[in-house]
């Protein structure tokens, strides 16, 4: 174990002297970098994150996370293996995007209302996409083609749930930590009274006015956005000096030699590359693949880059996570689990769900008349 760790630390001061190297000697390329790190964290993350980070506290807060927890007890126990209060954190993950799923899971851990294995099993399958960057940036921005939001958004976010069922047979059978609130009151009693009962107890325990609620939520959510915005600007300069020195082209080489075992298209691989580091690059890249590919390969590759979340996200996850004793593990088996299933369904479903997205176009093409 001692020489694990040994080992670890030589190899991580290596990296940070290779990176500081690097720095030194592309200064105007890092400045470049780092400014354009900054204008995605401005232009796109910090909009889309801020808002769903400070309503998430607040209805914690006011104990709408307990509400959710007693009512969807009967549903998310048996499927995903995790309390009611899961699909609290399932729900706003989807609909937020990376990281929130993680940070609200460390935030139960902290109050006591899940375990490590619950845990672990929550943030693996909560840390998604969000709708407005898989709709907007990727559907419309990369490929230029909205009607493949449809596909993408079942591939996507049906990964997600299967790994969320998958995950459920991980580790041992989970016992709660704590009784779930209004666990005493007869099991005869209505489920949704109950939620509304386990809201109130847990706002009064809680005991905050709503102007200091919204205070500690503006002020937690702007750590880390701010967290977030650094990890990124660090994963953008990262890759531009490693392009500029051509370590990525080196990089690219050996994983295009592995995938053409499975037929994946040279181009395609640039995607998968850029993916492996920063998800935002890799779907840019996978949507800006030329020559006779089909589409549907495409889509396939910008489908498993999102599940992915590139190193970028899983920085920002292993960062949210160090104060608990969630492991990163089984993170990144669930992410690697999402990344294929999340392609395996574009494949599969791309040419039933050919309807759907010709709905969605007819659909798109109507609102766009004036």
């Amino acid at each position: 174990m001692l020489f694990k760790r040994v080992s670890a630390a030589w190899l991580i001061t290596f990296l940070c002297l290779f990176t500081i190297v690097l720095l030194l000697a592309f200064p105007e390329v890092s400045l470049q970098a780092a400014a354009k790190g900054v204008a995605i964290w401005w232009d796109v993350l910090f909009p889309a994150l801020f808002p769903f980070l400070v309503i998430a506290e607040v209805m914690r807060g006011f104990g709408i996370v307990h509400f959710f927890g007693t009512l969807l007890d009967p549903l998310m126990r048996p499927l995903f293996g995790v309390p009611g209060i899961g699909g609290f954190v399932m729900a706003m993950g989807f609909a937020s995007g990376y990281p929130v799923g993680a940070r609200l899971t460390a935030q139960l851990w902290e109050q006591g209302l899940i375990n490590r294995i619950e845990g672990e099993r929550l943030a693996g399958f909560s840390t998604t996409s969000d709708p407005i960057f898989l709709i907007g940036a990727v559907s419309v921005g990369f490929f230029g083609d909205p009607s493949l939001a449809p596909i993408l958004a079942i591939a996507h976010y049906g990964g997600a749930v299967l790994v969320g069922l998958a995950m459920r047979w991980v580790g041992p059978r989970p016992q709660p930590v704590v009784p779930a609130p209004g666990a005493n009151l007869a099991r005869r009693e209505f489920v949704l009274a109950r939620a509304l009962r386990a809201m109130h107890w847990a706002r009064l325990a809680d005991g905050r006015t709503f102007g200091t609620l919204l205070k500690v939520a503006v002020y937690q959510a702007l750590q880390l956005v701010l967290m977030i915005g650094g990890l990124v600007v660090f994963f953008s300069v990262v890759i531009d000096v490693m392009t500029t020195a051509h370590i990525m082209s080196v990089l690219h080489t050996l994983i295009n030699a592995v995938f053409k075992l499975v037929a994946v298209p040279p181009a395609l691989t640039q995607a998968i590359v850029n993916g492996l580091f920063e998800v935002t690059l890799g779907a840019k890249a996978a949507g800006a693949a030329g020559g006779a590919i089909p589409l549907s390969a495409k889509t396939a590759i910008a489908a498993l880059v999102l599940s992915w979340g590139g190193l970028s996200v899983h920085a920002q996850i292993v960062s949210l996570l160090h104060h608990t004793n969630l492991r990163y593990g089984p993170f990144l088996f669930a992410r690697l689990l999402h990344s294929v299933l999340s392609c395996a369904l574009v494949v599969l479903l791309w040419e039933p769900l050919q309807p759907l997205r010709g709905a969605a176009e007819t659909f798109l093409t109507m609102m766009s008349w004036d």
